[in-house]
C-alpha cells in the first residue's frame, strides 16, 4: 500500500516516452471529461423555451383570428335579423295600406266622425309607431324615385316638373319606400323658358338678329 505524498496532485498516466505536447493533450482531455454536464441542459432547456414561445404565438394569433371572425358573424346576424324585421313589418304595412287611403277619402270629404274617427286615428297611431311615414305634396318638384306619375299636363305658372295633384299618398319605412306617391304632374308650356327668358332681357332678341 502506498501513501500519496502530501502537497502533489495527481496527474494523468502518460505513456513512456510521450513528448511534452502528448502530456498536455492528456490533460485537457481529462479536463473535458470531468466538466459538468449543465452547459447540455441549459441548451436543451433554451430550445424548449423558444418551442413553447412559437407554440404561445400560433395559438395567440388563432384565437385573435376566430374573435375576429365571431365578431363580424354577430354583425351580420344582427345586420339580417333587422332586414328580416324591416321586410316583415313593410308587408304587413302594405297590406294596411288601402285602409289608410279609405281613411284618408273620408277625412277629405268630411266623413271621418264619432267612433270611426276614433278607430281611424287609433289606427294611424299604430302604424306611425311602427315607423310609417307618409310623404307627397302638391308644389313639390317631381322625383321618379319617389313620385308615380298618374296625369300629365302644361301649366304655364311652373318652371320645372311639378307635382300639381296628390292622387294617393306615398309612404316610407326609414329609406325603404313602400309605396311611391301617385301623383299629377304639370310641366312648362312649350316655349315659355324662352319667353321668360326673353321678359326679363329685351334686348336679347335684338342681339339675336345682329
Amino acid at each position: 500500500m502506498t501513501e500519496e505524498t502530501p502537497g502533489f496532485e495527481e496527474k494523468p498516466d502518460v505513456p513512456s516516452g510521450a513528448t511534452a505536447d502528448d502530456a498536455a493533450e492528456a490533460v485537457e482531455s481529462e479536463e473535458d471529461s470531468t466538466a459538468p454536464a449543465g452547459d447540455a441542459t441549459d441548451v436543451a432547456l433554451l430550445a424548449q423555451l423558444d418551442q413553447a414561445r412559437t407554440a404561445l404565438t400560433e395559438r395567440t394569433a388563432d384565437l385573435q383570428r376566430l374573435q375576429a371572425e365571431y365578431q363580424n358573424y354577430r354583425r351580420r346576424v344582427e345586420r339580417d335579423r333587422v332586414t328580416v324585421k324591416e321586410i316583415a313589418v313593410a308587408s304587413l304595412l302594405s297590406e294596411l295600406l288601402p285602409v289608410l287611403d279609405d281613411v284618408g277619402r273620408a277625412r277629405d270629404h268630411g266623413e271621418l266622425v264619432g267612433g270611426f274617427k276614433s278607430v281611424a286615428e287609433s289606427l294611424e297611431t299604430v302604424v306611425a309607431k311602427m315607423g310609417l311615414q307618409q310623404f307627397g305634396k302638391e308644389g313639390e318638384p317631381f322625383d321618379p324615385t319617389i313620385h308615380e306619375a298618374l296625369m300629365h299636363s302644361y301649366a304655364p305658372d311652373v318652371t320645372e316638373t311639378t307635382c300639381v295633384a296628390i292622387l294617393q299618398p306615398g309612404y316610407r319605412i326609414g329609406e325603404r319606400t313602400i309605396r311611391p306617391a301617385r301623383v299629377a304632374v304639370a310641366e312648362p308650356q312649350p316655349g315659355a323658358q324662352a319667353k321668360a327668358e326673353e321678359s326679363e332681357d329685351p334686348n336679347k332678341s335684338e342681339k339675336d338678329s345682329e
